[in-house]
C-alpha cells in the first residue's frame, strides 16, 4: 500500500471500493507550522469514466488495484462491441461502445498502443495512445491569407469525430489528435 505522496500520473488505485485512474495531481503545502503537504487527486472511475476529485494527506495510504494492462491492437467492430487483439499472446478482448464511449472517435483500423484494462479477467476500459493519425474528410476551404491569421474552422475526420483545425488545413490531410482534450496538435 503505497503512501499518497508516491503516488504517480497514470498509476490506478482503490478508493471508497472502486478502482481509479489517477488523471491529474496538485500538491499544496500549506503556509503554516505543522501543516502538512495536502495532494489533489482527478480520478476517473474504471470503468464508467466518472470523474472525482479528491484531497489528501501526504502520508494516507491508498491502495493499489487489481487491474492488469494489457497493450493492444484495434482488430474490428463486431456491432456494438469492439474487437482488440493482444500484441503478446493474440487473444480477443470484446469491450461494449458504451464503455468506450467519445474514445471511439479515435479508433482506426490497425491502431497500436491501446491498452486494455482487465479486472478479474474482464476487460473494463482501454486507454488510448497520448495521440492519433486522423485523415480530415470535410472543412470549409482554404481561406486566402489563412496563414496570417491564427483562426480555427471546423474539421469532420474519418471517423466522424469533430475538431477545430487552423484556416490552411484542407480536406485529405492527416492531422495529430490529442486523444485527452480532443484538440489539433499539427499536422502528421
Amino acid at each position: 500500500m503505497p503512501r499518497v505522496s508516491e503516488i504517480k500520473r497514470g498509476q490506478v488505485i482503490e478508493h471508497d471500493g472502486k478502482v481509479f485512474g489517477v488523471r491529474q495531481i496538485d500538491r499544496s503545502a500549506p503556509t503554516a507550522r505543522g501543516g502538512g503537504t495536502l495532494y489533489r487527486f482527478k480520478l476517473e472511475s474504471i470503468p464508467g469514466g466518472d470523474r472525482k476529485e479528491v484531497t489528501l494527506k501526504g502520508d494516507d495510504m491508498l491502495k493499489d488495484a487489481d487491474l492488469v494492462r494489457r497493450q493492444c491492437e484495434f482488430s474490428y467492430r463486431d456491432g456494438n462491441q469492439f474487437v482488440f487483439m493482444d500484441s503478446e499472446d493474440f487473444s480477443q478482448y470484446l469491450i461494449d461502445a458504451d464503455v468506450i464511449g467519445d474514445g471511439a472517435g479515435y479508433i482506426t483500423d490497425g491502431l497500436q498502443g491501446i491498452y486494455v484494462m482487465i479486472i478479474d479477467d474482464t476487460p473494463v476500459a482501454i486507454q488510448l495512445p497520448q495521440s492519433v493519425v486522423l485523415e480530415v474528410s470535410d472543412t470549409a476551404p482554404v481561406m486566402k491569407g489563412a496563414t496570417a491569421t491564427k483562426s480555427n474552422k471546423p474539421a469532420s475526420l474519418e471517423t466522424g469525430l469533430e475538431i477545430l483545425v487552423p484556416d490552411y488545413i484542407t480536406p485529405g490531410e492527416t492531422v495529430r489528435v490529442n486523444t485527452e482534450t480532443g484538440e489539433f496538435m499539427g499536422r502528421a
